[in-house]
């Protein structure tokens, strides 16, 4: 991102100015009531006529005034006194016979004007009201009760932050393929001078946190036009149309501000298969997806204007969206590799003090597998735990424990485990550890440790030298017995009555991966190169879709015994490689029991009686391996048989 981006200026409440303009409205009508109200009553006593009479007759009155409408004066008392005026010829002659004084004055005229504004004032205020009215609705388009059909899209400018290519790293292909947009943005003429036409539509690709969004985002940065983002959820409501009419309203948005770029995130909210659903094919967010349609491509041309969806899964997308004409571009954004990984890295270091001894290229050959949001989180978790040690620079111990962190959960410091329980973990961490050292084609030993994190009691973790993309039958098999060199230690150790449950994810492990190379992967000879198993993500009505709900008994149960077979041979393999070093297995446990977390190298050492290598030994971290070691610093990738979870306890 910039580092000139300007801070957000404060704006006023407005709840707070509407209630200002609420209130100044009311005191404008309490003024013209109060100046307009001619009619008023004088002050003093009110007397009826006839009391009036009476007190001129016993002379009680000493002074009056007469007016159109009223007779106010004083009583011989002094006090006040007034009464209303009827047309009372013979009152003249009353009171000059009984000698008080008085005087006849004019009713005040009211001004025309403020007459005219007196009458007027109901429909001046009705028309404010409207006009208010109007403006909110404007402003709040699609959030109001009268806009619910507006679009929700939103335009990014320049001012919420500029992104550009040079912000997004680690996806230089899809970038490349996307520099061809913005291009055309900038240079139209460039492609319509050799009759080229540029895709209306970009559908990215990938795995949560690639950049997807981020691209996006720098395509409109470099090209430098109106960014609208709308996500694909805002489009389907409760009501039926107004998914289409949001739809039309942001493609006329769209049109005044051409050219510009549209980007709609998560699309396959709304851009699923038409027919797939429980209602009929005239349901709301059909309607909404065959309004998108023909938006895209239909009778009317949407010159200048680029729709950018992302999505996670394409595969449940309708194949209209995916035609030439609208989504005709589907851009794959991955995983980074490792040098991909180091270029984001950069990006998100450059902003850290770092100390001279942090090594990006190690960092990034540690993290096969992490996408670009999960080297963010870990650059942002090294700082906050160098900012809560009280240190002036991030160093690469705090990316060691950050990794640690992303990848295995918090160190569980308060549990308390018997030295039994922590005895019998450490045997189970070490079984694994041995293991994975003897057996060919187990990926290289990372890090072991006895130290509760998360919902384990103990890990041991194994990363490829390089970013792996596939597995053969050779690294599975190994991968099996990896799986069972904690129980079988145990077992070794202890005895089949001392047996636990700290090995159930071990052997859910094993037992997945076994029946995926039987099922998906065609690596059992009875059964052939075939598939006996779909996706199992699909649903469809609520219920799976699988072919092994239709096999016959007799191919199931021969699945079931090439996958025993299978898991079999890996009990098989690691119980061989533990009886034969069992020493070995008594010296890897005392150095966990002493330091509690051993790295791959210090494991070799321990095995072999050596010197661990560390002054202070209640210094539970290991040392840390140099930028030129081959084994990588932190976890191995995540999800997919081919990347399975680190085995542990």
């Amino acid at each position: 991102m910039n580092d000139d981006k300007q801070p957000p200026q404060p704006q006023g409440n407005p709840w707070m100015k509407n209630v200002m303009i609420w209130a100044g409205i009311l005191l404008a009508v309490l003024f013209f009531v109060q100046v307009a109200g001619g009619g008023r009553q004088p002050a003093g006593t009110s007397l009826g006529y006839s009391d009036f009479l009476t007190k001129v007759e016993d002379g009680s009155v000493k002074e009056a005034v007469i007016t159109q409408e009223y007779i106010t004066g004083k009583l011989a008392d002094g006090q006040s006194f007034r009464t209303y005026a009827p047309q009372d010829p013979q009152l003249i002659d009353r009171l000059k016979e009984r000698g008080i004084s008085f005087s006849a004055e004019p009713e005040p005229q009211t001004s025309l004007w403020l007459i005219l504004l007196y009458q007027s004032l109901p429909f001046i205020l009705m028309i404010g009201i409207a006009i208010f009215v109007m403006r909110q609705m404007q402003k709040n388009a699609g959030s109001g009760a009268m806009g619910f059909g507006k679009s929700k899209a939103k335009m990014l400018t320049e001012k919420h932050g500029r992104v550009t290519f040079d912000d997004v790293a680690g996806i230089d292909e899809a970038r490349e393929e996307l520099q061809e947009i913005v291009d055309f943005l900038k240079d139209p003429s460039k492609f319509a001078r050799l009759g080229g036409k540029i895709p209306k539509g970009a559908l990215l690709v990938g795995s949560p946190g690639t950049g997807k969004t981020l691209l996006a985002r720098a395509i409109a940065g470099e090209a430098n036009v109106p960014f609208f983002t709308i996500s694909g959820s805002d489009f389907v409501e409760m009501f039926v149309g107004v998914g289409a009419s949001r739809v039309r309203d942001m493609f006329e948005q769209a049109k005044k501000n051409a050219p510009c770029i549209v980007f709609i995130d998560e699309i396959d909210a709304v851009g699923r298969h038409r027919g797939a659903g429980l209602g009929n094919g005239n349901d709301e967010r059909e309607q909404t997806l065959n309004q998108l349609l023909v938006e895209m491509d239909g009778f009317e041309a949407n010159e200048g204007i680029i729709i950018i969806a992302a999505t996670n899964r394409p595969d449940v997308l309708d194949p209209a969206l995916l035609r030439p004409g609208r989504f005709d571009r589907q851009v794959v954004v991955p995983r980074p590799d490792i040098e991909g990984r180091e270029k984001i890295l950069a990006v998100h270091v450059k902003k850290l003090p770092l100390a001279p001894d942090v090594d990006i290229r190690t960092i990034a050959r540690g993290t096969p597998g992490f996408s670009g949001a999960d080297l963010a989180n870990l650059a942002n978790e090294a700082a906050l735990l160098a900012a809560r040690k009280g240190k002036r620079l991030v160093a690469m111990l705090e990316f060691e424990e950050a990794k640690d962190k992303v990848m295995m959960g918090a160190e569980r410091r308060s549990m308390v485990m018997t030295e039994d329980e922590k005895k019998a973990t450490a045997y189970h961490e070490a079984g694994h550890a041995l293991v994975s050292l003897h057996v060919p084609g187990c990926d290289p030993l990372h890090k072991v440790t006895i130290i509760p994190r998360g919902r384990a009691l103990g890990v041991t973790w194994n990363l490829p030298e390089r970013d792996r993309f596939s597995m053969n039958m050779k690294q599975m098999k190994a991968r099996l017995a990896l799986a069972f060199g904690g129980r079988i230690a145990e077992q070794l150790i202890y005895g089949d009555d001392e047996l636990n449950t700290g090995a159930s994810n071990d052997i859910q492990q094993a037992t997945d991966m076994a029946r995926s190379m039987v099922m998906e992967y065609g690596m059992s000879e009875k059964l052939g190169w075939l598939r006996y198993r779909d996706n199992q993500d699909e649903v469809f009505l609520g219920h799976s879709v699988s072919r092994a709900q239709h096999m016959s008994e007799q191919t199931a149960r021969l699945i079931d015994e090439e996958v025993r077979r299978l898991v079999e041979e890996g009990e098989a393999t690691a119980r061989k490689v533990l009886t034969d070093n069992l020493d070995e297995l008594h010296s890897l446990t005392a150095a966990l029991l002493e330091y509690e977390t051993l790295s791959g190298e210090e494991a070799k050492r321990a095995i072999k009686g050596e010197d661990i290598g560390r002054e202070d030994p209640k210094n539970r971290r290991p040392a840390l391996p140099t930028a030129g070691s081959s084994i990588p610093t932190t976890r191995r990738p995540r999800g997919g048989l081919g990347d399975p979870a680190p085995q542990g306890a």
